[in-house]
């Protein structure tokens, strides 16, 4: 059976998930990824739910009797896998000559076994002359946040 756009979409925001998942050595609630592609430039940034809070890479180790590598080494290997996995949904989509998402935000439930994922489609920070993508990033990284926040009181 040949592949459609779907699958092949598909497959690359699972290679996300599972590299995301290798980092935490499978010890996640949640795995939220964030990735951005806009004017050639690809940026990925990726969180944590791990004991009901809501954690960044590089800060893993703050959690209680946990320890993770999050050498600068393993943090740049995986974000490089992420980039490459950017690199062939744009592929994909070029194949099949579909639209390229500008901002990706997947929320992977570890449990459910599901992945939750929104795409846009228009610019989310290169039209504005003081925002970044790292900006949209960590926005949506505190939003998240607050919103674990509030719904764990």
């Amino acid at each position: 059976m040949a592949k459609i756009f779907e699958d092949e979409f598909m497959e690359a925001q699972a290679d996300m998930v599972s590299i995301c998942l290798e980092y935490v050595e499978d010890d996640a609630e949640k795995i939220y990824i964030y990735a951005s592609c806009e004017n050639r430039s690809t940026l990925c940034d990726y969180f944590y739910k791990i004991n009901g809070q809501i954690w960044q890479r590089h800060h893993l180790n703050r959690i209680p009797e946990k320890n993770y590598d999050v050498s600068r080494e393993r943090q740049s290997s995986c974000l490089d896998i992420l980039n490459k996995d950017v690199d062939k949904i744009e592929k994909v989509c070029q194949k099949y000559n579909q639209p390229m998402p500008t901002q990706f935000k997947l929320v992977y439930d570890v449990a459910k076994n599901s992945l939750d994922a929104h795409y846009e489609y228009e610019n989310q920070y290169s039209d504005d002359p003081y925002k970044s993508s790292w900006d949209v990033a960590e926005e949506w990284f505190e939003q998240v946040k607050a919103q674990e926040e509030g719904s764990a009181q």
